[in-house]
């Protein structure tokens, strides 16, 4: 009970002194955006097409995983791009498969780069609509929209689909995204900011459905769960107050924010994590996975549960994030 009540307390110290910084009330006002054609049949088709792997697209079932990948690539190379599979093998060497990242650029060469990145495996036997297939249709649609719209970008963007984001991989150096990073730090890239998508197709109406890893929190965000996040770590703050700005940008989809250390949980929980390791800026774009979706991790996490008109808006708003970014 002690232990409880000195987190809490330093938890209330943390928000009110600024190094845990929250949404809800400080919310950016809306500002206006161009139409931006999403197709949020693509994005049905994406999520249709990899939930319905069978067997599931996890590390034990590498043929799934292939034709998830072989997917991706192809979606890149429709949208007039020339995807780089940069393949990798697990360090705990359960078997001699290669896994493999699908990468593809638009922008100056040159330049700082955004990465924007979601995973395509699964955990366990289950079809992952939400988790990750919502985050990999997003990606796609970014990718397809940002080449038909051509803007002018200040940033190179690179689109990347990992593999092994799940356990038993997470937060080991197997993750796809630790390769990646590893791979851009090594070489010397220079990197603005990295997106991460990680679920972003949950959403309800209903009070009580949004859940919090302290229930201080309840203090500073909705209680339904019908909203998107941006979350960083702390010292993250201007990035994170750019993406949710630039995301809130339409009527159709609130969101909220957070900059918090990473031990709060749920603040590192996807591939972002890997980036900070070498001093990246990144953020997690989410639905907040297990704190509102119950069927995380579930063979319940279907297509039927997702909301397209809500993806829609966020892949909106994301795209007008990386257009923006300053």
């Amino acid at each position: 009970m002690n232990r409880d009540k000195n987190i809490l307390a330093l938890l209330l110290i943390l928000f009110f002194t600024g190094y845990v910084q929250a949404g809800g009330k400080f919310a950016h006002k809306a500002i206006d955006r161009p139409d931006i054609p999403v197709d949020k049949n693509s994005l049905y088709s994406t999520v249709k097409y990899l939930a319905s792997l069978n067997p599931p697209r996890n590390y034990r079932n590498i043929s799934s995983l292939n034709k998830a990948a072989a997917y991706i690539e192809r979606s890149f190379r429709e949208s007039g791009y020339t995807p780089e599979i940069q393949t990798f093998k697990q360090e705990f060497r359960l078997s001699k498969d290669e896994f493999k990242n699908i990468i593809c650029s638009l922008g100056p060469p040159d330049a700082e780069r955004i990465i924007v990145g979601a995973h395509y495996d699964v955990f366990g036997d289950q079809p992952g609509a939400d988790d990750n297939a919502s985050g990999i249709a997003g990606l796609l649609e970014l990718a397809r929209i940002l080449k038909i719209q051509n803007p002018a970008l200040k940033y190179r963007v690179d689109f990347a689909a990992y593999s092994l984001e799940e356990p038993p991989f997470f937060r080991t150096d197997s993750m796809g995204s630790a390769v990646h990073a590893k791979s851009l730090f090594d070489s010397g890239k220079k990197i603005k900011a990295m997106i991460c998508l990680e679920m972003i197709g949950y959403y309800s109406e209903s009070r009580g459905t949004q859940g919090f890893p302290m229930f201080i929190m309840k203090l500073f965000y909705p209680s339904r769960g019908n909203f998107i996040a941006v979350v960083g770590n702390s010292g993250q703050g201007k990035l994170i107050r750019q993406v949710k700005k630039n995301m809130k940008t339409g009527p159709g989809m609130g969101v909220e924010s957070l900059s918090a250390p990473s031990w709060l949980p749920g603040t590192d929980f996807s591939d972002h994590l890997n980036y900070w390791k070498y001093g990246y800026k990144a953020v997690m774009v989410t639905d907040t996975a297990f704190f509102r979706n119950p069927n995380y991790h579930n063979s319940t996490d279907t297509i039927e549960t997702l909301n397209f008109d809500k993806m829609s808006e966020v892949v909106k708003g994301i795209y007008q994030a990386i257009v923006n970014l300053e």
